[in-house]
């Protein structure tokens, strides 16, 4: 009997060393940040071009072979975890800048180009790629788009979805679309381009972006205040939008900033407080920064802010920077359960009490910490691991606190994954941000697109395989 092994069915179109299957690669591959499945794929592809795409999907199509979509593997939702027998798709030798286009200020990009590549090429055009995250140095842009990436910019900038005009896929039936051909205005409609992104691999492959970029921000200027509660966050975060136009603002609490003062940052301030925010904007003039001293003074004498510190340099601007960059960093020794939940930003105080007496309640020998992207709504909630508890106990008792903290998202009508995608990790609660309808629309349109059932069939949706 000929062999149909994955392996046999896909050397003679890759050869051996863009068709992988020992031991380590596999184990590279298969998996991402979560680490809560063992990698277990039957082999790891390393295509160089749509037509190489185009034909691993064909041919998984006639074996029903299941296709694990793999860019930097850097998610927390196990969106690209291979645990029984896929093949790995690795985006990593489609990695090409090409077309560049000053005056659109448009670029076209391979799924396998670095988020930070693109930042670097972007700055050397004198433009700016604005979506940005701990993980730019590693995660790809067409895993970027798969998840519809946000971070530490979206207040000004958006998420990954703003920022792409088009898109080239290959369909779970193999064929190729070219979606939008980067046009700023097209109302001939539907635009698929959107169902693709944030689709994590369900419909299709994203093989290559148009990809828009911005003129960079100037003169950025950061401050770092303290307050006595989380109500006060979101009144300063409101005077402040009052007043001034914030490319970002972050929160993160004492217990974070101790972790990340134990890893050699420098304190802002003498004062500790139980929350602080980090809020940025484009110092273009003396006169917004004097604005930008009058509400903090005004943030003073109402209350909200105990202590506070503005940077008078870039160098000062990225030192404090580093509070709340180095937070994952600095809590990753204790192998940390994450719940990255969002609501509308006029619900998050009354949201975040609720979700905090319920974690307080049920995780009283667990040290909780939370910080986040609060100026659009995005919450982090990290419960690190005790030493002395075994993992799979740990696992256990968090996951059945996630179904209360999930009780409040839905309660709030707020989402269960605000930027790192559903995966399999989040896929048994998505009921609590979609409703019955929307998920039977996203599996008839799953089957529209994916009509063997061979695109991730683990993530985000049952494939019906």
């Amino acid at each position: 009997m000929p062999d149909t092994s994955p392996v046999a069915l896909f050397r003679p179109l890759l050869g051996e060393r863009r068709c992988l299957d020992d031991a380590d690669s596999l184990a590279r591959y298969g998996v991402d940040w979560t680490r809560v499945w063992d990698p277990a794929p039957a082999a790891v592809l390393l295509p160089e071009t749509v037509e190489e795409l185009q034909e691993i999907v064909r041919i998984a199509c006639e074996h029903g072979i299941a296709i694990i979509p793999s860019g930097g593997r850097t998610g927390l939702s196990a969106g690209a975890v291979a645990a029984a027998g896929e093949v790995v798709v690795a985006m990593d030798r489609m990695n090409a800048i090409r077309d560049f286009d000053p005056a659109e200020r448009a670029v076209t990009v391979e799924a396998g180009v670095v988020t930070e590549q693109l930042q670097q090429f972007a700055e050397e055009q004198g433009l700016f790629y604005p979506v940005d995250f701990a993980s730019a140095g590693s995660s790809q842009i067409g895993g970027n788009i798969a998840t519809n990436a946000g971070g530490i910019k979206v207040i000004r900038y958006g998420m990954t979805r703003n920022w792409i005009s088009g898109l080239k896929v290959v369909t779970g039936s193999g064929e190729l679309l070219d979606l939008n051909r980067g046009l700023i205005k097209n109302a001939t409609g539907y635009d698929f381009r959107h169902l693709f992104i944030g689709s994590e691999g369900t419909l299709g492959l994203v093989a290559e972006a148009r990809v828009q970029l911005a003129r960079p921000p100037r003169d950025l200027t950061v401050l770092v205040l303290g307050t006595s509660g989380f109500r006060e966050i979101m009144q300063v975060l409101h005077a402040f939008q009052q007043k001034i136009d914030l490319t970002a603002f972050e929160f993160f609490s004492d217990r974070a900033m101790n972790h990340v003062l134990e890893h050699g940052v420098n304190p802002p301030f003498d004062a500790r407080t139980p929350f602080y925010c980090l809020l940025e904007f484009e110092g273009l003039s003396e006169g917004i920064l004097e604005e930008a001293m009058a509400v903090f003074e005004h943030c003073v004498e109402q209350g909200w802010v105990e202590d506070g510190v503005m940077s008078q340099s870039l160098q000062q601007a990225e030192q404090l920077w580093q509070l709340r960059e180095r937070i994952s960093e600095s809590i990753s020794p204790w192998t940390p359960y994450k719940n990255d939940i969002s609501v509308t930003v006029g619900r998050v105080p009354d949201f975040v009490e609720e979700v905090d007496a319920v974690v307080q309640e049920h995780y009283p020998d667990f040290e909780i910490v939370w910080f986040g992207h609060i100026g659009d709504g995005n919450l982090h909630l990290n419960i690190l691991k005790p030493e002395d508890l075994d993992w799979e106990a740990f696992l256990e008792r968090c996951g059945h606190v996630s179904r209360w903290v999930f009780e409040i998202v839905e309660k709030y009508q707020g989402s269960v994954s605000a930027e790192h995608g559903v995966g399999r990790l989040k896929k048994p609660w998505l009921a609590y941000s979609r409703s019955p309808a929307e998920i039977e629309y996203m599996k008839a349109v799953k089957k529209v697109f994916d009509p063997y059932g061979i695109m991730n069939p683990g993530a985000m949706i049952d494939s019906g395989r």
